[in-house]
């Protein structure tokens, strides 16, 4: 439902906000007062045609802003989900579009960027406009469908039909490929089988690459390597030098650990005869130097060092043995095989070639040959797997033709309903002579089944029976939509608009209108744009539509109508400029206030 309308510099208004509500809303005005414009502000808020024709002189753009009041189960939901524009279901929708006077426009969905032709889906599944200048609602023949299925009770059949239409496409495309790959199965063949056997003989392993790639960063520092080894080896010397020089050493530190050894043990004795005091005196040197307590302490320290400096030469020997030997390991690993490093290469970059040549990472390459193979396995199998896929196909289309045949059996008994329906609403809007039908033809293929659905009328009688948009005039074309609307009854989610629904017409005819468009906006709200007092007693709330000049500048001004002026102006729209008491009375029997 149409909530509010805020227009800004758009033709003859310079800044208006209307406020709408639930019901029956009459637009009246003298001819030329600008009722027109509000319809073309509300187009241009929902994504109809416009231009830069409808800027204000002067100003640099025109903006329209239609708020609506939708339900969760509304059709605009899915629309604005497929764009990714987010909406809370509790709040209004907001259509805004701006028009600058260089005819470049911009669209928004609450406030969110949008096309003109998203704003265009979602206006028409809030908006609905009835008028000889309108491409919307009865005008646009691919709504007649639409129209036609919500009136039906065939819901069932139309999900039928979609998923049937969902199989029968899918079946279709699995069909078309496989024929496809029949065709190309020659040359695939010899494809496939090369690239398996060339994967076959690489057989890449997991984790090869990176064990390649470090192993290649290894052997590309070999020569350096080796010089270095080399440089140790020869610093060592060769054939156990190093180790010779150093038994040599140590062979001398031993024949001096003897002797200290030897002198420690006298030094011991000498000191043990001071300790006898006495019984030892008189006794002569016999040519070993006698030492007193701090020789021997020298004597031990010098002694314990020296066996540290015999354990670590003794170490130092092993060490350096097995230090060569490691050495001379390690440089055998480098001269074993002098092409290891070509051989790492060219592994790696056949690995990277493979890579390249299918488009893939190396890791990716059995995961391919995997893939080859299913593909080769179907060439293989293609005639059984085609034969298969035919007969799924040909299912498929069996149950949709059925499906859709249901739903065309389902539309012509609606259609029929519909036709008798609309026929009894024409005399009493003076269309008695008038001739409705909803013409079915075979359409193409698709979810919603195989028809095309359009409404055709014939005005006169012996006239041709033709599509309503070509046939039917503009006053003609609106109450042909009133009809139809009624005729449609039911809870209808969008906003109707008619334009001059009552035009040619008067007295009990426009009276029969105005009741008909009351019944109608029980069901949903309408607005309608009407010279007819009948019509626009028979709503519930009414705005007048004025022009008015304020110093040089013409504008149109639209004011809510309240109690007594709204009787006010439908007594001028039965009497004209000069009111008269008895049109004042008119007014008040018409409005059911007497």
């Amino acid at each position: 439902m149409l909530t509010s309308l805020s227009i800004r510099n758009v033709v003859l208004i310079e800044a208006l906000d209307l406020d709408f509500h639930a019901g029956l809303t009459a637009l009246t005005g003298e001819t030329g007062a600008g009722k027109s414009i509000i319809l073309d502000a509300l187009g241009m808020a929902t994504g109809a045609r416009s231009d830069k024709a409808l800027v204000r002189a002067g100003s640099e753009n025109a903006m329209c802003v239609a708020s609506f009041e939708v339900s969760p189960t509304h059709d605009i939901w899915p629309i604005l989900a497929e764009f990714g524009i987010s909406a809370d279901p509790a709040e209004d929708i907001l259509l805004r579009r701006t028009i600058r006077a260089d005819g470049r426009s911009k669209a928004y969905i609450n406030d969110q960027p949008a096309s003109v032709k998203l704003l265009s889906a979602a206006g028409r599944t809030l908006l609905e406009v009835h008028g000889q200048h309108d491409g919307r609602g009865l005008m646009d023949a691919s709504q007649h469908i639409i129209m036609l299925d919500k009136y039906g009770d065939y819901k069932g059949d139309i999900d039928a039909c979609a998923a049937s239409f969902e199989r029968f496409k899918l079946a279709g495309k699995r069909l078309e490929e496989l024929r496809e790959a029949s065709q190309r199965a020659a040359d695939d063949r010899d494809f496939y089988e090369h690239s398996i056997a060339e994967l076959d003989r690489l057989d890449p392993k997991e984790g090869e690459e990176e064990d390649l790639a470090a192993r290649r960063r290894f052997l590309q520092s070999a020569e350096s390597v080796v010089t270095e080894l080399d440089a140790a080896q020869q610093a060592l010397g060769e054939g156990g030098a190093f180790e010779a020089r150093l038994a040599t050493a140590l062979r001398g530190l031993e024949r001096v650990q003897s002797k200290l050894g030897l002198q420690q043990g006298k030094a011991g004795q000498s000191e043990v005869g001071q300790n006898g005091g006495e019984q030892n005196a008189g006794v002569q040197n016999t040519g070993v130097q006698n030492t007193g307590p701090q020789n021997t302490e020298t004597q031990s320290a010098a002694y314990n060092s020296l066996i540290k400096a015999i354990g670590a030469m003794e170490r130092a020997i092993i060490e350096t043995e097995e230090a060569r030997a490691s050495i001379e390991d390690c440089a055998r690993l480098f001269d074993a095989d002098p092409s290891a490093l070509n051989m790492a290469e060219e592994r790696l970059f056949s690995l990277r070639a493979a890579a390249r040549k299918y488009n893939t990472a190396i890791t990716q390459l059995p995961a391919i040959r995997v893939k080859f193979a299913q593909h080769l396995f179907d060439i293989d199998n293609s005639e059984e797997a085609l034969a298969k896929a035919e007969a799924e196909f040909s299912k498929a289309q069996t149950a949709y033709d059925k499906a859709a045949a249901r739903l065309t059996k389902s539309r012509k008994a609606a259609a029929k309903t519909l036709d008798m329906a609309v026929m009894a609403e024409l005399p009493a809007l003076r269309m008695e002579k008038a001739r409705f039908e909803t013409h079915i033809s075979a359409g193409k293929d698709s979810a919603a089944g195989c028809d095309a659905v359009q409404f055709t009328v014939s005005t006169n009688p012996g006239t041709p029976i033709g599509p309503l948009d070509k046939i039917a005039s503009g006053g003609e074309m609106s109450r042909f939509a009133l009809a139809i609307k009624v005729a449609l009854a039911g809870d209808n989610e969008m906003s109707l608009i008619f334009d001059e629904v009552d035009q040619g017409v008067g007295g009990a005819v426009a009276d029969a209108v105005g009741k008909r468009l009351s019944k109608l906006a029980k069901a949903a709200q309408v607005l309608v744009v009407t010279h007819s007092p009948q019509v626009a007693a028979s709503a519930n709330e009414q705005f007048l539509i004025r022009k008015s000049a304020i110093g040089d500048k013409t504008i149109t001004q639209v004011t809510p109508l309240q109690a007594y002026a709204r009787e006010e102006e439908i007594a001028r729209m039965l009497s004209g400029e000069i009111i008269t008491e008895e049109a004042r009375a008119a007014a008040r029997q018409l409005m059911g206030l007497t």
